[in-house]
C-alpha cells in the first residue's frame, strides 16, 4: 500500500543520467564499499524495536517492474498480504503502487538507490548486459579504495520509471543495502538508532574520494539490510542542475522510490512514543486483509517518508538460489 509483516528477531541509459548533469564515475563512488563492510560487520542489536520490511516504489507498469526485479535478481513475485502482487526478496518486500504519470526521480530526496550483492561481479555485469539489462553507470572497479586482495567492482542499473539499483562486489547475491543522502548524516544515524533500536556508526569528518566528498557518513544495520547515508554535498556537486536553487531535500512521497517500510510489534505503542519524541505523524493508523495489516506513515530524517506496519501475515518461503 502506498498509504500502505513483522519479523522474529545506462542508449545505456549512462546517456540519459549524463543528460541529467550527473557525471557517471563519481556517482557513488564508495557506496558498494559501504554497503560490503557494513554487511560483514556489523549486527542489529538483539531486540531492535523496529524491523525492514519493505521498500516501496512507484511505477507506471507495476506488472513489468515486478517481472524485471523477480528475473534480474534474487527475488520472485508473491501476494503480499494476499492483497497485491509484489516483490519477495528473501526476508523483504517491494512493494509497487501504479501511477499515471512516470515518477519523479532527480536526485533531489534523501532516497538514492537500493542494491543487490554479487559474488562475481565482472561476470554478474557481463549476464546482465547480455539479458538486455540497461545501466545508468558501467562496472567500476575501486579496488583502491577498498583495499585488500580481493577486486571490487560496482555498476548501477538504470531499473523499472528509472529507479536506480546498484549491483556490487559481496560474499552473497541477496538484496543488501538502500543508499540515503542527508544534511546530517550522523544525526540521521543516530535518529535510527534511538527510535527503531538499531545500530548506528557514525563517521563525522569530512572525507573525500576522487574529489566527490562521502564523509560525514553514518552506516545503520537494521537486519539484513545496511542503510548507507551520505552528505547532501556528494549529491548537490554530481547534480547541480538538479540542485539548482534548492535549499532542503524534496519529499520522497511520490517519487520513483517513494518510501521505507519497518515492521512494529505494536503500533499504537509505537506511534504513542514516538510523538512524544517528536516525530511527525503523517497518516494515522489504518486496518486491511481483515486485520491482518495495520500501518500508519511518519516522517523520517531528510524527509524520507516511513511505513510502520504490525503484519501478522505469514512471510512466504526463502528464494531458491
Amino acid at each position: 500500500m502506498n498509504e500502505s509483516r513483522k519479523k522474529p528477531h545506462e542508449k545505456t541509459a549512462s546517456d540519459s543520467f549524463s543528460s541529467r548533469g550527473i557525471p557517471l564515475r563519481s556517482r557513488s563512488l564508495a557506496a558498494c564499499l559501504c554497503a560490503f563492510l557494513l554487511s560483514a560487520a556489523a549486527h542489529a542489536q538483539e531486540q531492535p524495536q523496529a524491523h525492514f520490511h519493505h521498500v516501496h516504489l512507484n511505477s507506471t507498469d507495476p506488472a513489468a517492474a515486478i517481472d524485471f526485479y523477480a528475473t534480474k535478481f534474487k527475488a520472485r513475485k508473491e501476494k503480499f498480504a494476499g492483497l497485491m502482487d509484489a516483490v519477495w526478496t528473501g526476508d523483504a518486500w517491494l512493494l509497487f503502487t501504479k501511477v499515471g504519470a512516470p515518477p519523479p526521480s532527480e536526485l533531489i530526496s534523501g532516497l538514492w538507490h537500493i542494491g543487490w550483492g554479487a559474488e562475481d561481479m565482472p561476470s554478474t555485469y557481463e549476464k546482465q548486459v547480455d539479458s538486455g539489462t540497461k545501466f545508468a553507470t558501467p562496472i567500476t572497479d575501486i579496488s583502491e579504495m577498498v583495499g585488500g586482495s580481493r577486486p571490487f567492482f560496482y555498476a548501477y542499473v538504470d531499473g523499472p520509471d528509472h529507479a536506480l539499483i546498484e549491483l556490487n562486489t559481496a560474499r552473497h547475491h541477496d538484496f543488501g543495502h538502500v543508499h540515503l543522502f542527508s544534511a546530517d548524516p550522523p544525526a540521521a544515524g543516530e535518529w535510527y538508532a534511538k527510535h527503531f533500536g538499531l545500530r548506528a556508526v557514525a563517521q563525522k569528518d569530512k572525507r573525500e574520494f576522487r574529489g566527490n566528498q562521502i564523509g560525514p557518513a553514518a552506516f545503520v544495520t537494521a537486519d539484513h539490510v545496511s542503510m548507507i547515508i551520505y552528505p547532501v554535498e556528494h549529491v548537490r556537486k554530481n547534480a547541480p542542475d538538479q540542485w539548482q536553487g534548492r535549499t532542503e531535500f524534496a519529499p520522497t512521497r511520490g517519487r520513483v522510490i517513494d518510501h521505507l517500510g519497518f515492521s512494529v510489534t505494536d503500533l499504537d505503542a509505537t506511534l504513542d512514543r514516538l510523538r512524544k519524541a517528536g516525530v511527525t505523524v503523517t497518516a494515522e493508523p489504518k486496518e486491511i486483509a481483515g486485520g491482518r495489516l495495520r500501518y500508519a506513515f511518519i516522517e523520517g530524517p531528510d524527509r524520507v517518508g516511513i511505513e510502520l506496519l504490525e503484519d501478522h501475515s505469514p512471510p512466504p518461503a526463502p528464494v531458491a538460489e
